[in-house]
């Protein structure tokens, strides 16, 4: 059997958006910025697309910019927050994904700005009245970066309190919500945020296309220049292509949400229920209520020999999962987010994550190859 439970990383494309993006790539070979009849063909599937995106987040249409990625668009979040905004002070927290951290190295080595971190629990949660007295240490324009749904262990942000302790104490706030746009309602239009990112390749759409939102309010200037694509944002000649398949995807996935959210709590509750039948000895990570992704599932078990090469032998039996993040599950050290929930040395952490395509049957089954290789 082969059972893919790696959805967290990236997820299969949907038909609709693979025939979209056949269609486009079919009919549409123009240049965005080109008069003529064939470069207008190809504007209007770029603006469509963000017109559709904009109405699926709440966001009006001129607040959406296409990217080549989350990564990208996080990265010009943080830049040009501090060179065009004058943002003086950026407070995160030890559990982002690595490209806000690795960013916020990259920023403090360019830019005189003081980078604070806000202390988690041992499930990854942040506490809103410990941010809100760090944003009362100074007066200094701060940007908040949080992440709305933690890839690696699936805590999630209690998104609406936290834009209004920013909005209260005039921060801006920007989240990284790779992992829950179209998976959760996101509003924009009543949920004060500064900048939200997300990724294609998360939301069964194509890798190679993210969207960054800029609130009206914060405008900043681009992070690549160029010929002044995307209304001068981002240059670069646009994927159309991908830009296409973003919007088919977030419509598919906001019209469905309903549906996968169920299916896949009712995976991971099914995974859950048969690790306590197995006698397998482990922890959760994370979250176990509602502030947790449904798609998401991190355990972890005691170290031991047999532990050294579980992924191996996982993926010996058709088993795609992951010892963390897909950037760090080929690292052998424990990762940042584990270290930041203070999780124990002796024990092996793998995650699990789920998409609408798993079956009970697939559940049963990998935890029946867990207990054979443990």
């Amino acid at each position: 059997m082969k059972v893919y439970m790696d959805n967290a990383a990236t997820t299969p494309m949907e038909t609709d958006v693979v025939n979209t993006m056949k269609d486009v790539m079919e009919s549409v070979h123009g240049n965005p910025s080109s008069i003529h009849n064939a470069g207008r063909k190809a504007r209007i599937v770029i603006e469509d697309a963000r017109k559709r995106v904009a109405q699926n987040l709440k966001a009006s249409v001129g607040e959406i910019f296409f990217t080549s990625s989350a990564t990208e668009s996080n990265n010009t979040v943080l830049f040009c927050a501090i060179r065009d905004l004058g943002v003086k002070r950026i407070i995160s927290s030890p559990t982002e994904h690595p490209c806000i951290l690795n960013s916020l190295k990259s920023v403090q080595r360019v830019f005189d700005v003081d980078i604070q971190f806000l202390p988690v629990d041992d499930k990854g949660n942040i506490d809103p009245d410990t941010l809100d007295h760090m944003l009362s240490q100074s007066d200094v324009l701060t940007l908040v970066s949080l992440m709305h749904g933690n890839n690696e262990i699936g805590t999630m942000l209690d998104l609406e309190t936290i834009s209004k302790v920013c909005q209260s104490k005039r921060a801006l706030f920007h989240t990284d919500a790779v992992q829950t746009v179209g998976k959760y309602h996101i509003d924009l239009s009543n949920t004060p945020v500064s900048f939200l990112s997300a990724s294609g390749h998360k939301i069964y759409g194509p890798k190679g296309c993210g969207i960054i939102y800029i609130n009206n309010d914060n405008m900043i200037g681009p992070y690549i220049n160029g010929g002044g694509q995307e209304r001068t944002l981002r240059s670069g000649t646009e994927n159309i292509y991908g830009i296409s398949g973003f919007a088919t995807a977030l419509d598919w996935l906001c019209t469905n949400r309903k549906m996968h959210y169920q299916h896949t709590l009712s995976i991971r509750k099914s995974f859950i229920e048969n690790l306590q039948h197995s006698g397998i000895d482990y922890r959760l990570n994370g979250n176990q209520d509602e502030k947790t992704l449904s798609h998401i599932l991190s355990l972890n078990v005691p170290k031991t020999d047999k532990t050294e090469l579980i992924m191996f032998n996982l993926d010996i039996h058709g088993i795609c999962a992951s010892a963390g993040s897909a950037c760090s599950s080929g690292v052998e050290s424990q990762s940042h987010v584990l270290d930041a929930i203070n999780m124990p040395y002796d024990r092996k952490t793998i995650r699990f994550s789920f998409s609408h395509h798993n079956t009970k049957e697939e559940v049963a089954y990998v935890v029946r190859k867990l207990q054979e290789i443990l």
